[in-house]
């Protein structure tokens, strides 16, 4: 009885599991296109009328079915053609109802072997039968249901930033026109037999405005721009990397024209070899054959954005994936100009902005843009409301190096510290070198903006960062310790002049013309001080009394002695 009883439980799942997945898979079957299939199509033809529901615009043509992301469409312009009906979209609810069904048929499939199983172990008893492991049929069904819901979960992001929201990036935007006018009118460029670059690599210091760039282009163009960081496609499992690329490009393709916008792209793209990571190649693989592999992305341009552009592999580099690379510099003077002017709107300000400016050589667009909040919070915290010189000035150093932990010093130390500060600020001034002041623990030497530099201007600025050291061993016969920024600035400059411009004594530097040149400078400063320690001895009594002195006070101390 047992044995009929399974049987007839057997056949019934059959039947049922039958049932569900005829209603499944006899379901009307919408074809998903992008905006490009959508022209070709309606040359031919045009449907009678299309239905908008969720992010997607659904019609009918020629008897066949299809749907196309409403984001890549130009409503306007489609309606004027084609009656347009607006209906709630139970798209979800579908879905939720083809997993019960997947979930529901594999259930009873699963069943029926369970029966037709327990059925074989009553005909013989005798018979020991292993317990099965769990079936996998569950996990397949999961992940076509997840694949179902993929698409659906990579939604592209508005922009409302434009160029005009974006200072000091005058030759990037002048790169980026011909892309936007692309993105604006393609068929334009399209009858031209021109195709857009596919790829532009935009490579600067962190804070000169990357992504900023990327979200106004996105802005000026009007089309779907999809973001993604470069550490989201590292997976620690095998596979799950090159999936989310393949699933980003598939879905800005069927929202083209678009823009893929992958921030911190080295993360992702770094050079093969060296230490192995399966899962990091196999992503990178699946980037550059979806760049420019044998399936067609046009429409879609990929925007990477590096601080670190010499780790990224060749590959990605070549032409045909990122033809465009865009180097996005510091700002100069009049860019740094106009960044102040865009995050001081809306703030009351009595300040001259090119004064300003001056004093922020070397400070990024993100750097002036915390510049002005922390001196608008000092404003607030001193009861003004209206921003002063005076608060860019008490909190241009907090944004620069971050408040540093206050020290208590001996005598001997403040002796010693007065000195070397003495020494840079007297060098500076006999070499004409702008600073706004000098303290015990810091100073302000910011070398002003120029396209060229002579060998003369080079050697100035090493050896007043050289002049500290110079000083106390004049004085003291002995070297200390924090020296080491002022060194390692000092080195960097000489590589620069031997390795980079030829100022060595021959063209093609080597390390004897490094060494040659710091030794020259360092010996050049010390013969300087023996002739002027009055002056030097002056301006480390004031210094250690006062614990700054302005550049206009160093010039009246230097004046006072030689009179």
């Amino acid at each position: 009885m047992q044995k009929f009883k399974a049987f007839y439980v057997g056949i019934l799942a059959i039947l049922v599991a039958g049932i569900l997945l005829g209603v499944l898979f006899l379901k009307q079957e919408v074809q998903l296109i992008s905006a490009t299939k959508l022209q070709s199509l309606m040359q031919n033809d045009m449907p009678k009328i299309a239905t908008i529901k969720g992010e997607y615009l659904y019609f009918t043509l020629d008897k066949k079915h299809y749907k196309v992301a409403k984001d890549s469409v130009d409503l306007q312009a489609f309606g004027q053609q084609v009656p347009l009906e607006i209906k709630e979209d139970w798209s979800l609810w579908r879905n939720a109802v083809e997993i019960i069904v997947i979930f529901g048929a594999v259930f009873i499939v699963l069943l029926f072997f369970f029966a037709f199983k327990q059925s074989k172990t009553i005909q013989s008893p005798q018979k020991q039968v292993k317990p099965k492991e769990e079936s996998t049929y569950s996990n397949v069904a999961k992940s076509l249901a997840n694949e179902a819901f993929m698409l659906q979960h990579i939604k592209p992001i508005s922009s409302n930033v434009t160029f005009a929201d974006v200072a000091g990036i005058s030759e990037a935007k002048n790169e980026l026109e011909e892309i936007i006018d692309y993105l604006k009118s393609p068929k334009k460029y399209q009858d031209f037999g021109v195709k857009l670059p596919k790829g532009v690599l935009l490579v600067g210091v962190p804070g000169v405005g990357k992504t900023l760039i990327a979200k106004a282009l996105a802005g000026e163009a009007k089309v779907p721009f999809f973001y993604q960081s470069g550490a989201s496609f590292v997976q620690i499992y095998v596979g799950m990397g090159a999936k989310r690329v393949h699933d980003l490009f598939t879905k800005a393709k069927l929202s083209a024209p678009s823009i893929i916008f992958i921030d911190e792209i080295d993360a992702v793209g770094k050079a093969r070899g060296g230490m192995r990571n399966d899962e990091r190649e196999a992503t990178l693989n699946q980037l550059l054959t979806e760049m420019d592999g044998f399936e067609d992305s046009s429409g879609v341009i990929v925007i990477g954005a590096t601080n670190n552009v010499e780790s990224l592999d060749e590959a990605l580099l070549r032409s045909g994936r990122f033809d465009r690379r865009i180097f996005v510099e510091l700002p100069n003077l009049q860019e740094r100009v106009k960044i102040l002017q865009v995050h001081t709107r809306g703030k009351n300000c009595d300040f001259d902005f090119e004064e300003v400016s001056k004093l922020c050589v070397g400070f990024s667009g993100a750097a002036l843009a915390s510049l002005v909040n922390e001196a608008a919070l000092n404003a607030i915290k001193r009861g003004s409301e209206v921003i002063t010189k005076e608060d860019i000035l008490s909190v241009r150093d907090k944004v620069m190096l971050g408040v540093r932990k206050k020290l208590s010093f001996s005598v001997k130390e403040r002796e010693i510290l007065a000195y070397y500060q003495a020494a840079k600020a007297f060098s500076a001034y006999t070499l004409e070198v702008p600073f706004e002041k000098i303290t015990l623990m810091s100073d302000g030497f910011k070398y002003a903006d120029k396209e060229f530099l002579s060998q003369n201007e080079m050697e100035s600025q090493i050896k007043i960062h050289l002049s500290g050291i110079a000083a106390l061993e004049l004085l003291f016969e002995e070297r200390y310790s924090h020296a080491k920024d002022d060194l390692s600035i000092a080195k960097g400059i000489a590589h620069k002049m031997v390795e980079s411009y030829g100022m060595g004594q021959y063209l093609v530097g080597r390390e004897e013309d490094v060494l040659k040149i710091l030794e020259n400078c360092k010996n050049e400063r010390l013969a300087f001080f023996k002739n002027y320690r009055n002056i030097l001895e002056n301006i480390k009594v004031s210094l250690l009394a006062n614990e700054k002195l302005e550049y206009n006070a160093v010039g009246e101390i230097i004046a006072e002695v030689q009179c």
